[in-house]
Formats: structure tokens, C-alpha cells, sequence
């Protein structure tokens, strides 16, 4: 399984990286602004995203709803993973279809176990 870790932090993307990578046995694949990652998205096909709601260029609920605008990508379970505690913003990203959220600073084995658990409910 592909992950797309989207996060303008370049430690907290090498972290999510790492969790994904060595706890949760998955391919990993970065972008560090949402320019790159629609790029990303449209390249390697990536199984889920994991995705920073803040980042510089765009903001992830833009990214997501651009891609859930997109016949060829709107399937594609996006993880918002945030440090934000705003219910109704999550209320409203659920609505929308975000298949979850993972809050910063995250437990790896727990970061893995939701991937798993969203990719199961899928198939």
C-alpha cells in the first residue's frame, strides 16, 4: 500500500515517514506543499493520504476539495493530521468524505493502525 504524507514541516514529515515506513510496512511517499503533492497524487497514485490541514501554498481542505472535484482521484481516503482542535472544522471535512483524522504529535503505532483500519473499511 502507497501513502502520500502531505506536511510543510520537514520533521514532522520525516517522522510520519518513519512511523509509516518501519511500524506500519507501507511505501511512502512525500510532499512538502500541496502544489507538489497534487502533483504526487497524480503521479504515484498513492492508497491513502495522510495530509497536514495548514501548509503554505494551499490548506488541505483546498487540496481536498479539489480532488474530490476529480473523477481520478476522488476515492482516494485523505487523513487530515493536524495539531488544530476545531470540531467544527473536523465536522465539516467528515461531511465532506476526510476518512479521519490523526492529531500532532501522533503515537506511530497508532498512526499505522488508523491507515490499516480506513484501508480495510474500503475494500
Amino acid at each position: 500500500m502507497k501513502i502520500l504524507v502531505v506536511d510543510d514541516d520537514p520533521a514532522q514529515l520525516l517522522l510520519s515517514s518513519i512511523a509509516l515506513r518501519d511500524v506500519g510496512g507501507f511505501d511512502v511517499v512525500v510532499a512538502n506543499c500541496g502544489a507538489e503533492a497534487m502533483e504526487r497524487i497524480h503521479k504515484d497514485s498513492p492508497d491513502v493520504i495522510l495530509m497536514d490541514i495548514l501548509l503554505e501554498d494551499f490548506d488541505g481542505p483546498e487540496i481536498f476539495a479539489k480532488l474530490r472535484g476529480d473523477e481520478a482521484t476522488n476515492k482516494i481516503p485523505v487523513i487530515f493530521n493536524t495539531a488544530r482542535a476545531d470540531p467544527s472544522e473536523r465536522s465539516q471535512l467528515l461531511a465532506l468524505g476526510a476518512a479521519g483524522f490523526i492529531g500532532k504529535p501522533f503515537d506511530p503505532t497508532q498512526l499505522a493502525h488508523e491507515i490499516r483500519r480506513i484501508l480495510e473499511s474500503r475494500s
